[in-house]
């Protein structure tokens, strides 16, 4: 268990999701959910621990699919980021919208 506990601390300085995240992820959600579930029925149905309950649910739900689009994407290494830019020429790259040809070209006609 502790060794479970060991991973869950080493995962959070990691990229991406480990299982012992995930793990945890879920086991907090369940007990939030069944602490709400169990205010819900001492409280004989509170509308503000219903509303609580359904919120936490819906957000449960994108943190599952967060974690499925999370796996489901190759994540990238800061050295593999960086080689791409490496690689280009060194030459600074001027960007130009259509703004701004249009402006020097309205100013070389008014020069002429």
């Amino acid at each position: 268990m502790s060794n479970f506990f060991v991973q869950l601390w080493e995962s959070i300085f990691s990229p991406g999701t480990t299982p012992q995240l995930i793990i945890a992820t879920h086991a907090s959600f369940f007990a939030l959910l069944l602490t709400l579930a169990s205010l819900i029925y001492t409280t004989g149905g509170n509308i503000h621990f219903i509303i609580m309950f359904a919120l936490a649910s819906v957000l449960w739900l994108t943190v599952i699919w967060f974690i499925y689009e999370l796996q489901s994407v190759q994540l990238k290494s800061n050295k593999e980021l960086e080689e791409p830019q490496s690689q280009e020429s060194s030459a600074p790259k001027v960007a130009t919208t259509t703004a701004t040809k249009k402006a020097s070209t309205s100013v070389k006609s008014r020069k002429a």
